[in-house]
Order: C-alpha cells, then structure tokens, then sequence
C-alpha cells in the first residue's frame, strides 16, 4: 500500500534544529497564516548503509515549479489516485518526472567533523538563509502526520502537534518498507527566495533504495541493473555512488513547431548514442508527461544522432512536459523536462 496521507506544506520557516546522532532527522518549524507545522527530513536510514544519497539544485526549474507559485499556503492533501496526481503535475517522482539525472545524486555522510560536508549542513545552509526574509516560502511534499489534539509538538512545543515527514523517495524499498512504495508521491524539500526569485531543490534517497521500480507499484523491478562504482569525494574520503550514465541521451527537442498550412505539427526529439557500438531501438520508446508512447525502431551509429518524429497518442505539450527515454526491458534509460517559457517558443528547438 503507498502512502495514506500524500500532501504538501506550503509556508514560511520559523526555526530549524539541525539533527543529531539519537534523533536523526533535520527538523524545521514552519508557519501559514493560522498553523504551525513540522517538517522532519531524514539525514539518516536505519538500514544498511546508513548515508543517505542526495542532491541540491541551487537553481530548480521545472515544469512544477511553474504551479507551486498557484497553491495557497498550508498543508494540502493530494489525491489517492496517483493518475490524478501525475495528471495534475502537483507532485514528486524522481523516476518519472525527469527531476534529475541519476548520476546527479552521491552519497554523503549524515554527521561529518568539518564545515559544510554533511548532509545536515547541506539542508541547513538554505534553510537557515531563508529565515532572514518572511517573503522566502518552503514546499514539502511527504506523508503527513496530526493532528495530534491533545499532544505538544517534541521539538519545537507548539501545540496540536502536526506535520509531514517521507521527505523522500518513497518507491524501490523491499522488505519491512515496501508497504511504503508508490508512484508519484516521492518526498523533497523545495525552498522559494523572493528576492532572487528562484527555486532550490533538495531531494534524497535510501541506497537500500531500488531507482527504477513498477509503472503501478512502485515496488522494484526485476533486472533492476544499476551497478554504481565507488570512489571518494577527496577531502572527506566519503564513498560516492555513481549510477553508469545512460547509453542514449534525449539532446534536443521541437515541442512547438511552426504550423504551417494549418497541418499536423511535426514535433521532434533528437537522441544521441553516447557508446563505441551501434544499438538496436527496436523495442524501445518515448513517453511524453501522460506515458503516452511513441514506439521507436531501427538503428544509432556510435556516436551518432537520430531525430525521431513524434507520433499520436503521444503529445508534447506547450505547457511544459517530460520527455522520457525506455529500453526494451522498460527500463528508464533518460530523461528530461522541459518549461512552459520554453514550449512557448515557436519554432525553436529546445537543447538540454
């Protein structure tokens, strides 16, 4: 069963609490206009291997980021029906909304001797800078909690306690967690600084985590091939996990084409195979933000590029979108995104 109360918080950060080895969760107090609430951000897993992966996007723009702007502040339940939340664009799924690169996330120590070289220092720098302006806005997107009537929040006091927690990937988990998976309800922490007016982005994963997991179920799929290699961050000696970089890369894109004469738009998106070798496509596929599909065939010479024609069901809108590459075993190969201000365009092709 997925998460039972998917939701996202919108408000203002009122005071944080910087996590510690008996309690390892960051914890930020966070306000709307009636409600106090509190986020708790895992920097820790209680399995093996502890550290979490993660990454921060100083600079976020996605299609999302277009929408969040519209949601009033407070807690808001998202739909149960994960069609109904990817539909809505409203929501996380590091797999399916092309948020990232795999290759992006490492691995980072929870707790580390040193300025700036753990992952409650990496949560704590924005969170802290977004304290200094009552305009700056923070979106969690998790399982919410409360609330909790007759009980005082442990942390910061307030009462009824009340808040939301899962502040990430919430699919690929076997075992005692795997009651937890679910598509289209990942957690992350999204931070809004008006002044810069721009978007940082933090997102974590459990490496007890499976990346691609069932379109349905969110649980792991067999075959999940993702061998990552080991090596050090340097000054740290902190393993890192880098996920092999993908064998086909989507570069470029026409998603709204001049139509001239009044006939169908030829939308288009140019692929690049990064290997020494040429690779079949037979089998392979496009999806567009719905999943709807454009099935792809023939060959990519090594090193080379190929400019396949979108083809109905599949669309790409000009209201921003994903655009998302499958091999033959259905198994995420790349993906990207790409903005309204993008789409509106005409006639431009969109690079990535």
């Amino acid at each position: 069963m997925p998460l039972k109360n998917y939701s996202l918080l919108k408000g203002t950060i009122i005071n944080a609490q910087e996590a510690k080895a008996s309690s390892p969760h960051y914890q930020i107090l966070v306000v709307d206009d009636t409600t106090e609430y509190r986020i708790a951000v895992n920097v820790r897993s209680s399995l093996n291997p502890p550290d979490l992966e993660f990454l921060l996007i100083p600079d976020f723009d996605h299609p999302l980021t277009d929408l969040l702007p519209e949601v009033a502040i407070g807690m808001h339940r998202l739909s149960d029906s994960a069609t109904k939340r990817r539909d809505s664009g409203l929501c996380l799924d590091f797999l399916r909304m092309n948020l990232f690169q795999r290759s992006q996330m490492k691995v980072i120590p929870s707790f580390f001797p040193g300025p700036d070289n753990d992952l409650n220092e990496k949560i704590d720098q924005y969170v802290e800078y977004a304290m200094g302006d009552e305009n700056n806005l923070i979106y969690a997107f998790g399982e919410r909690w409360g609330p909790e009537s007759n009980k005082r929040d442990k942390y910061f006091g307030f009462l009824p306690g009340n808040g939301i927690h899962d502040i990430h990937y919430n699919q690929g988990n076997s075992g005692g967690f795997k009651g937890d998976n679910g598509v289209y309800q990942d957690g992350g922490l999204i931070l809004y600084f008006a002044a810069e007016n721009k978007f940082v982005a933090y997102f974590t994963k459990f490496q007890s985590q499976a990346w691609n997991s069932d379109e349905q179920t969110g649980h792991p799929l067999p075959g999940n091939h993702e061998t990552p290699s080991t090596g050090t961050t340097g000054t740290t000696g902190t393993p890192v996990v880098v996920a092999s970089g993908p064998r086909v890369r989507i570069i470029a894109a026409l998603v709204n084409p001049k139509n001239v004469g009044g006939g169908v738009e030829k939308e288009r998106v140019t692929l690049l195979n990064t290997t020494a070798q040429e690779l079949d496509l037979a089998g392979w596929s496009l999806l567009d933000k719905t999943d709807q599909a454009t099935q792809l065939s023939g060959k990519i010479p090594a090193g080379e590029t190929v400019i396949v024609s979108v083809k109905p069901p599949m669309v790409l809108s000009n209201k921003g979108g994903t655009i998302t590459l499958l091999d033959q075993n259905g198994l995420k190969v790349h993906g990207v995104a790409y903005t309204k201000a993008q789409a509106n365009k005409e006639g431009e092709t969109i690079v990535f």
